[in-house]
This record gives C-alpha cells, structure tokens and sequence, in this order.
C-alpha cells in the first residue's frame, strides 16, 4: 500500500484486478455524524468503476482486533475523518504509521493535507455506500431512516464553488485566497433523490457571473437545495438577495454573525458590514432566516458573553434566529454552563420565539423542581415562585444557577440582555 494521503490510485487502476477494498468513515466509529463523507463517497465511487469490491467497515474489530491487526480480508484500506476531536484506536494509528491505511480530511489534516486525486474529486459519489450500515442501524425502519438517516439517503452533495477570501482563524480554508467555480451540479447530482445540498465554503464571494451560474444550474434540475456553510452576509448585495429569494431554496436560509466587538475598529467594520447586508436581506427575504453565532472563539469570559447577546439581540431586531456554535475552548470556561443554556436556548426557536433567556432558565427550575405550570395563555413568567407550602430542593438546575451567578457578578450585562423577548421586538424587515 502506498504510505500516507489519499494518493492511492496506482493500486486502484491496476488492469486486471478486482481488488477488496475497505472504507473507513472514522465520524462515524466513534459517536457518529449526521453527514456522510463526500471524499469516500467519491472514491467509493471511483473504485467501484474499475470493478472493484468495496465494504463500508462498520466496526474496528473488522480490521484490528484485541490490539492485534487483522485486515487479511482486505487489498486496500481507506480512512477519512472530518472532525479533529474523532477518537480513533491506537492500533488504527499504527496502521496508518505502518503504511496499511490510506487516509485524509480536514481531522487528520486541518490545513494543507492531502487532497483527492482530480480524477476522484470530480467523480460522481457513490450514495449507495452507506446502505447496508443504516438498514443495520434502523433493521429497516423506514421512520428511523427518515428521522436519523436523511441526509444520507435523500440528498445529492457536493460543492459547486472551492475556496474563500476570509482567513478566518478558526476555519479550515484560513489560507485560501479567492473563490472559484468547481464543478456542475450534474457532476454530483442523483436524479432518483429529492434533494440537494451544498458544500461550498464562500458561494456569497464567488463572482457575480458564477454566482448566477451557479444559481441558474441549481434551479435547472427542479430540486430544492440548501449551502449548509453559513453565508456570508457581509457580501448580500441586491442582485444576489433577488437571486437567492427568487430559487426553490430548501429549509431556512443560513449565514454567520461572527463579529461583535465595537471598540475595535476592524471588528466594528466587519459588524457594520453585516448590518448592511441584513438590511439588503430583510428587503427581499420573507421566509424564516437563521444566522450561527460563533461564541468562545476570540475569549470565554463576560464579554465573549455579553458579545453573544449583543448579536442575539440584534437578529431580534432584524426577525433572524441565532444558532450559537459553541468553539471548544468554551469548555475550559468558567461559564461553561451559561455558554450550554444559551446554545439550548436559542438553537431550539420554538422556546426562543416564545420566552426571554430569563423565562427559559425559570422554567427549566420550574420542572426541576416538579412545579406544573398553567401555560394555557401562552405567557411565561418572569419570576421564580413556589406555591403555598411547597418545599423547594436545596440545589438550583443548572441551568437557573447559570443565570443567577452570572447576574449577580455582571448585573449591568443581565438588565441589558435577558428579559428580551424575540416576540416583543418589531422587526425592521
């Protein structure tokens, strides 16, 4: 086997043979994902075109057992991960030193790794690659697969445009200079499923002529289609707003909010430009619109905090939802717990639409403590109270002493921010 990287297809495009290959999709050994690999799908794929038989592996033990390595029933070998913080056995990593596993992704290599062969990049995935792990997975039930497996099984994936004009710290393509056109939808498109969605790490930074391009392909196929990256609304103009509300677009239209700070005037020049491009937004969009809001990345103390909620508030004003992204080191903070209940309350509209973060946090006490509250008018309470002789726990929820803690140090920040209400607040659109 050839050592490191995907650069395997000396071995694949052998005359003659049919080879018996493994793939290995390390997300989904460990805790599982809710996305399939786009680089194993194409060399799946790939390697099936040649006449070759390949095997999802669906456990370790089919190739390492008892710390013992035992891949006799496999030619080749190949692993992908996505996510950095994937586990993986120790015996797989002497696999991989030892030259018995290709592999690659963005997990094993954040930047500069290995990339896929042209050949195998602009391949048509094989959808099919998956199948048998989630009849295993659901014993076939069509509402499992529906529930858990969609985007397995529903979906054409791939990337339209390659490349972004950011160098975000936190992001993988942080040494990509420019956006380019990468492929047709045709390319990647499985005309027996329903929908589509899209990989693109910038399609907003794309030039105009290739954003229409794009667009116009999209729409040509009749499916509905969501970018899953968040957009990037600081590049909204009014043809692109047009666009994008004019196409059969699918779910809520997703772009990031991850600037706050106003006493930097870099950072207020990146806030200012998103503010300009929801007002361009809100002029022509009347569907439902969510922006992630990427929290614990540049600090993890009261103004990474206070920072969030000044963007909370402002998608309120503009009749957006956040989606709070958690970066990992919030972890290590000190309002781990404040970071967690604002994630659960935001990323969950049907209680953000309708309760202040204060009435969130009330509420969860409220059926900590086995409180029945009547909510048949549909209003939430502001204050914590026990009925007539009712003996409360020693010990707050979590998620109510979050809230206290950090009011009692930080009340300014508090006053300012948690009795909001989404419903309360007129949008500007």
């Amino acid at each position: 086997m050839e050592p490191a990287g995907f650069n395997c297809c000396s071995i694949i495009e052998r005359e003659g043979e049919r080879l018996r290959i493994g793939i290995m999709d390390a997300d989904l050994l460990d805790n599982g994902t809710r996305h399939p690999n786009l680089a194993l799908l194409k060399i799946s794929g790939y390697c099936k075109s040649f006449g070759h038989n390949v095997r999802l592996i669906q456990s370790y033990d089919e190739v390492a057992r008892d710390g013992q390595i035992n891949y006799l029933d496999f030619d080749l070998l190949v692993m992908s991960r996505v996510f950095k913080f994937t586990q993986v056995p120790d015996i797989i990593y002497l696999m991989i030193k030892q030259g018995f596993i290709a592999y690659g992704g963005t997990g094993f290599f954040e930047i500069n790794g290995p990339v896929l062969p042209k050949a195998v990049e602009h391949f048509k995935p094989d959808y099919s690659l998956y199948n048998d792990y989630i009849e295993w997975k659901t014993g076939g039930d069509e509402r499992k697969k529906k529930r858990d497996w969609d985007d397995y099984l529903s979906y054409s994936i791939g990337f339209t445009t390659r490349g972004c004009i950011r160098h975000c710290d936190f992001c993988v393509n942080r040494l990509s200079n420019g956006v380019a056109y990468w492929s047709p939808v045709k390319e990647f498109l499985d005309e027996s499923r329903p929908k589509i969605y899209l990989w693109d790490d910038n399609i907003m930074a794309a030039p105009p002529r290739v954003f229409k391009l794009v667009m116009d392909d999209l729409q040509s196929t009749g499916k509905p289609f969501q970018f899953r990256q968040g957009m990037d609304i600081r590049l909204m103009t009014e043809e692109k707003a047009k666009l994008l509300c004019s196409v059969k677009y699918y779910g809520d239209y997703i772009f990031a909010f991850d600037h706050y700070r106003m006493d930097d005037p870099k950072e207020k020049k990146q806030v200012e430009q998103i503010l300009r491009g929801l007002d361009v937004w809100s002029k022509y969009c009347t569907r439902e619109t969510k922006l992630y809001v990427l929290v614990a990345f540049d600090s993890q103390d009261e103004k990474d905090i206070e920072g969030a909620f000044f963007r909370i508030k402002t998608l309120m004003e503009y009749g957006c939802l956040p989606y709070i992204m958690r970066f990992e080191k919030y972890k290590d903070s000190r309002f781990k717990s404040l970071y967690t209940q604002l994630a659960r309350w935001c990323n969950q509209p049907s209680f953000f639409k309708k309760m202040s973060f204060r009435q969130y946090c009330v509420r969860n006490e409220e059926y900590h403590q086995g409180i029945q509250y009547d909510n048949k008018d549909g209003k939430y309470n502001n204050i914590l109270t026990f009925p007539e002789g009712f003996n409360p726990r020693p010990n707050y929820c979590s998620c109510y002493r979050a809230m206290i803690e950090f009011e009692e140090e930080f009340p300014e920040i508090a006053s300012k921010y948690f009795d909001l209400r989404f419903e309360d607040i007129k949008p500007k659109r």
